[in-house]
């Protein structure tokens, strides 16, 4: 959840103390006071839901809430101007009196829009998953290679085809939809709300081994409306994983439990203390995956009325305070496997029962187990299914609390894999848990070192998705059923993780094709010091570290290396000086997970890396480039995410053409200090899509964005700052899809718009346009159109004009005139 969201609230309760001592003043500004503040009072109940929500909003939602936000701040500073303004100063008064009136449409617009009743329900239903499970995507190939051209231009139909069997299959895990199957989940849900259902607060606890639906259970109790009215709508679910940030952590509970602005964490007090400011109401903080009790004791609090509910394999409170999760019945567990596995309810009458019954009870009654292993049975035939029983049957652990178990029973599962799925869910360990991984660094990833195609890596993650070894992640932009290919993440059970893991790391160190770090830590492991005397063979090398300086690396050499993935969690970092002797580097990734972008350090290790095709940077501080920058000659490919990067193009004599001769995608997203793209990346040849989403501060495009001669895909995506889209993209030959959805400020499409004669869809959501030009009758290709409602008639004549065009007339998510300042 953004910092600011916690602040919402008590700026509107203050303001309506304000506009009351305004509205009783005899001045000009007391009828607006007077509608502004019964309106806020009205509204106050939906802002202190939102506040209080323990929800972690998508950033366009927390940009949202920060603009309201704004707006009221704007609003208290005008109400102490009215109250300490003189009151025969009639001039001031008027002047003050149309502010207020400016400032009452606006807040009246957001908070009186149609579908705030949308945005509330959103926020309710990511709070039960935002990563709520996609089905089994399409098996054909030969339509999925069809089908990912559209992926990549905003389509989205191949992920709402995705959505009905996973969903399915969740209602019966949840529900209790088959016969008792989910009553063992209600049984959870009695004794654990028996257990926190207590005014004094404390720790409870769920536990139970890894597959076992712990975090099932925590999200059920999350969204229990018993459980948030006891708490008075005030539940934060957090996910702590083996190699959390604490810092980020304990900032977050201390902002959602006091209500402050959270602090930098060298800021916040001591947590054992006297709550001095007083607690408002009972709280829940629901802390899931949990490892050590070093991290349970420092995210919590002994305040009153604060109840802490702790999710983890390990016990961490007392007997009385534990729920240790229950397996499924033998009636359960068959009925979750049959849908697995035959998709449907029970045993087919031409298979054998009693096989079923073998496998299910190798199972254990682990939901995990079931799925995976039942997935990985289906449309075989009933040999390979005996082969199956027996290497379940052998593969019994002598210690059955022991997790090596559902290690040992999912990696049958991973026999009837082909050699290159296999292999690409191995590479799935190279990622920290816990987190979503991008779908772009993973396609990017597959294709750099496996030799196959965009579509055949795509087949690869539907295989994984389908067999449950991966889940996809759809991020909730505006609730659209139109996903394009970059709102998609990938994300693995623990569980699973562990096993990509464990087979990775077999054999020495410098033999390995993987060399991964299984969890954050402060130093490279010692085992790779040890050996680092002798050339590492690994193809996929991953570091998952925290602050690291240059003598914090040690020497290592990995001349067959491809893929470098460096994650940590600091605001400075010190990239490894053997970066320069990873001369077959084909696709870099740098992800900062910390709570600002990194500072990093010796970017001059670029120089050599002439193979590199891929450059995903995400939460750092991009170096700034100049003309004497060694050109990266191969690089297809480039991401910036939520990075600060103006002053990487603050030089008007640079020119990005010649830095990146080849580069093919571009991508800058949630970067908001960029203010305007320069004029020289129109003097990319080779650039075929440029996506420039979530800044906020763009306000201008370069006019000669025509000389673009190869680029088919243009995404200005909730840039509210840029007011004009430059006549010159009408010259782009080859343009196929434009998104200028939700930016607020455009009100108009280019004149000649119809020239762009292979233009095939247009998503306009959210943009105040109120006309089209004449030429848009002559767009030919067009055949799908996303705007607003209000929108929808406008296109009629093109409509009639263009055989085929289908305008999709969507719901809005929000609506907001912007403040002039």
């Amino acid at each position: 959840m953004a910092v600011t969201d916690f602040f919402v609230g008590e700026i509107a309760t203050e303001l309506v103390k304000q506009l009351f001592l305004v509205s009783m003043r005899a001045c000009k500004c007391k009828t607006s006071a007077e509608s502004l503040r019964i309106m806020i009072e009205d509204h106050l109940p939906t802002i202190k839901e939102i506040q209080y929500s323990g929800v972690e909003l998508p950033e366009h939602r927390q940009f949202q809430i920060d603009t309201l936000r704004q707006t009221l701040v704007k609003g208290q500073k005008l109400a102490e101007k009215i109250l300490s303004s003189h009151r025969w100063n009639m001039v001031k008064q008027l002047y003050l009196a149309r502010k207020m009136e400016k400032i009452e449409n606006t807040v009246s617009r957001f908070l009186q829009g149609p579908l705030i009743t949308q945005i509330l329900a959103d926020v309710h239903h990511l709070r039960a998953d935002a990563s709520a499970s996609f089905d089994r995507i399409d098996k054909n190939f030969n339509k999925l290679s069809k089908q990912i051209a559209s992926m990549k231009i905003g389509g989205g139909g191949l992920v709402v085809e995705a959505m009905k069997r996973a969903e399915m299959t969740m209602d019966i895990e949840m529900n209790g939809e088959l016969g008792n199957l989910g009553v063992g989940l209600e049984l959870g849900k009695r004794k654990v709300k028996e257990m926190i259902f207590d005014d004094k607060g404390g720790i409870a606890g769920i536990t139970g081994m890894g597959g076992s639906g712990k975090t099932t259970l925590a999200r059920e109790l999350e969204r229990d409306d018993e459980i948030r009215r006891h708490f008075d709508n005030r539940v934060l679910f957090l996910t702590v994983s083996q190699s959390p940030n604490l810092d980020e952590l304990r900032s977050l509970i201390w902002g959602f439990l006091s209500g402050c602005e959270a602090l930098h964490p060298a800021d916040l007090p001591e947590w054992n203390f006297q709550f001095e400011y007083g607690v408002k109401s009972r709280a829940l903080v629901i802390l899931d995956d949990v490892w050590t009790i070093e991290a349970l004791n420092q995210l919590t609090f002994k305040i009153p009325g604060c109840t802490t509910l702790v999710v983890s394999r390990s016990k961490f409170t007392g007997p009385s305070a534990t729920y240790h999760v229950e397996l499924l019945r033998k009636e359960e567990a068959m009925s979750l496997f049959c849908l697995c596995a035959f998709g449907q309810k029970s045993v087919p009458p031409a298979f054998s029962e009693n096989l079923v019954k073998q496998i299910v009870d190798e199972c254990k009654g682990l939901p995990l187990a079931l799925k995976v292993i039942g997935a990985s049975l289906k449309d075989r035939p009933q040999k390979y299914w005996e082969g199956a029983a027996k290497r379940l049957s052998r593969g019994e652990p002598a210690d059955e609390a022991h997790e090596s178990s559902v290690l040992d029973q999912i990696a049958t599962s991973l026999e009837n894999l082909d050699l290159k799925s296999r292999e690409c869910f191995m590479d799935l360990g190279a990622f920290p848990e816990d987190k979503k991984i991008p779908l772009d660094v993973l396609i990017n990833m597959w294709v750099g070192i496996h030799d196959i195609e965009e579509e055949e890596a795509f087949k690869v993650l539907v295989d994984l998705s389908d067999k449950n070894l991966l889940t996809l992640v759809k991020d909730p932009r505006l609730g659209a059923s139109y996903t394009s290919y970059y709102d998609i993440f990938v994300t693995q059970h623990d569980v699973l993780r562990d096993l990509a893991l464990h087979l990775s790391g077999r054999g020495k160190a410098n033999r390995r094709q993987r060399l991964l770090m299984p969890k954050r830590d402060s130093a490279l492991p010692r085992e790779w010091e040890r050996n680092n005397d002798e050339p590492y063979n690994a193809l996929i090398v991953s570091f998952h570290t925290g602050e690291m300086d240059e003598m914090d690396w040690f020497d290592m050499e990995f001349p067959k290396a491809e893929v470098l993935i460096l994650n940590f969690s600091s605001d400075k970092y010190f990239l490894p000086p053997f970066i320069s002797k990873m001369r077959k580097l084909r696709a870099l990734v740098i992800i900062n997970n910390g709570m600002s972008p990194a500072v990093i350090n010796d970017f001059s290790v670029f120089s050599d890396l002439t193979c590199l095709r891929s450059l995903w940077l995400e939460r750092v501080h991009v170096p700034e480039l100049s003309n004497s920058t060694i050109p990266l000659e191969n690089l297809r490919k480039m991401s910036l995410i939520l990075c600060k990067v103006n002053n990487s193009f603050a030089q008007k004599e640079l020119d990005i053409s010649k830095v990146f001769p080849r580069l093919y995608d571009l991508t800058i997203d949630h970067c908001d200090d960029l203010i305007e793209l320069p004029t020289s990346i129109c003097g990319m040849k080779s650039l075929h899509s440029l996506s420039v989403t979530n800044c906020h501060r763009l306000c201008e495009l370069p006019k000669s964005l025509g000389k673009l001669q190869a680029l088919q895909i243009l995404r200005l995506y909730a840039c509210p700052e840029l007011k004009i889209v430059p006549e010159e993209i009408c010259e782009l030959p080859d343009l196929k899809y434009v998104d200028i959805s939700q930016c607020v400020n455009l009100t108009s499409l280019p004149k000649e718009i119809g020239n762009l004669k292979w233009l095939e869809k247009i998503d306009m959501r959210e943009c105040w346009i109120s006309g089209l030009p004449r030429s848009a009758v002559l767009l030919k290709s067009l055949r799908h159109v996303i705007c607003d409602k209000d929108a929808e008639e406008m296109w009629d004549d093109v409509v009639k004009a263009v055989e085929g065009l289908y305008v999709e007339a969507a719901e809005k998510s929000f609506s907001l005139a912007w403040l002039d300042e």
